[in-house]
């Protein structure tokens, strides 16, 4: 996986960081997503997509700092992200589960 691929505007591309730049991508694309939704309700909103994104953009530049690059500022500073979207995550679905099964209301 550090076979170089090619260069692009002077830098080496390997699969690792092909792995790393996506993640980068993901993670930073979800704040657009976030922001699009809060213009769409008019309030404040956290989509789910924001925390998936947050996982897998987590999970894939830590995957580059564990075996492409093997940083462990990198390695901190990605770990801590994935585990409070997880979080956040599990809490937005065990809220849901809730509302589904409370019984209706009789107005």
């Amino acid at each position: 996986m550090d076979q170089i691929i090619f260069h692009a505007w002077g830098l080496v591309i390997t699969p690792w960081k092909l792995i790393g730049y996506s993640g980068t991508l993901l993670f930073t694309g979800r704040w657009f997503v976030q922001m699009y939704t809060t213009r769409k309700r008019r309030r404040v909103h956290m989509p789910v997509a924001f925390w998936w994104m947050s996982i897998v953009g987590s999970l894939m530049t830590l995957s580059y700092f564990v075996f492409g690059k093997n940083d462990s500022v990198g390695i901190l500073q990605n770990a801590f992200p994935a585990f409070i979207a997880s979080y956040n995550l599990w809490v937005e679905y065990r809220t849901r589960r809730q509302h589904a099964d409370a019984p209706p209301t009789g107005d």
